[in-house]
């Protein structure tokens, strides 16, 4: 039998620790006048130890590469990544003992930047955000490390039948509540492992609920949706750091995926205003990507009159994004005025 040396049994054992050392995340209720009969809710992931969704992806990811034989002591770990997946994995390199590199784009925002230097990490830059899969993969070779590779991983490294993945915390956390069972989650893809792992376990439990992605501008997600096309490509970001990508991710699964909605940068960054505004709280961009697709959900089911409960997932903090998103010199200099779109969420939301 092929058992693990004790190196890995340690590492394995100290990432264990550390998760039943962490509570779960919130469900937190948004109550909005403007639909009765319709509960939505907020899967409030920005409070992991890391601070975002992708604490859970790295978490998974670590474990399959050990359990695999990927990754052993001073086995340097390199990833590609928007930001928060590089953070998340930082913590648990460092966790271990490990080198870690993240690869970005310029332009990542400074706060991920510091992060992952806080938990021991070294970013290394590339010009554009198709860069990062070849850049990865070559340092991997150069330090004859372990690339992560999150974007072809990230669906199979989670468990989708339970195991406390995300589906499974928002179905048990919604038990008591007046409708128990959502009409639709709604998230981003980045990868596409949360969407993987949301659709699966719905159809896997034989819940009647849907799963609607939200993709922003200059992503492929959508369009390939549709078309099943893998060449497509699109130049540049999307705008929206976490979601939408340049090409067609390995880990992105349309066939569990109900509906898709393409949502503008501008109606990101001002859902994510408003609903700052509304809670008390602020987030990232995606999450307001994710909030604008359950406003658009919930004005559909309120026109059929229909009842039942919109979860929506909270991505990271705002915290990650004062020098962009939420700093108005910045967004002007990217060409946006958000007040239009503002006035018309919360004429929404009224």
């Amino acid at each position: 039998m092929n058992k693990p040396d004790s190196w890995t049994a340690t590492a394995i054992r100290q990432i264990e620790r550390d998760f039943r050392r962490s509570a779960d995340t919130h469900l937190i209720p948004l109550e909005l006048p403007a639909f009765p009969g319709i509960s939505l809710y907020i899967k409030d992931e920005s409070t992991h130890p890391t601070g975002s969704l992708k604490h859970r992806l790295a978490r998974s990811l670590f474990l399959y590469a050990l359990c695999n034989g990927w990754v052993r002591a001073g086995t340097t770990i390199i990833e590609a990544s928007s930001g928060s997946t590089a953070v998340s994995e930082a913590y648990f390199a460092k966790m271990l003992g490990l080198p870690f590199v993240a690869v970005m784009p310029h332009g990542t925002s400074a706060a991920k930047v510091d992060l992952i230097k806080f938990h021991g990490g070294r970013c290394h830059f590339v010009e554009r955000s198709d860069q990062v899969y070849e850049e990865a993969a070559r340092l991997a070779r150069e330090t004859n490390g372990h690339y992560m590779d999150q974007f072809t991983y990230a669906e199979r490294a989670t468990d989708w039948r339970g195991n406390n993945n995300i589906a499974q915390s928002i179905f048990e956390q919604l038990q008591d509540e007046p409708h128990p069972i959502p009409r639709w989650i709604v998230t981003g893809a980045g990868t596409g492992g949360t969407s993987a792992t949301i659709g699966r376990y719905i159809r896997y439990n034989g819940y009647d609920t849907q799963l609607c992605v939200v993709d922003p501008e200059n992503s492929v997600f959508l369009d390939f949706h549709r078309t099943r096309d893998l060449t497509l490509t699109a130049a540049g970001s999307s705008g929206i750091e976490g979601i939408g990508r340049p090409r067609v991710e390995p880990s992105f699964i349309p066939d569990v995926i109900d509906r898709m909605l393409r949502v503008s940068t501008a109606d990101s960054y001002a859902a994510m205003h408003c609903l700052a505004s509304l809670i008390g709280k602020s987030y990232g961009a995606s999450t307001g990507t994710d909030f604008f697709g359950a406003l658009v959900l919930a004005r559909e089911m309120l026109a059929a009159g229909e009842s039942g409960s919109i979860v929506f997932l909270a991505c990271d903090s705002g915290d990650r994004y004062l020098d962009t998103y939420y700093d108005k010199s910045w967004l002007a200099s990217q060409g946006y005025d958000l007040e239009e779109n503002i006035g018309s969420i919360r004429k929404i939301c009224e």
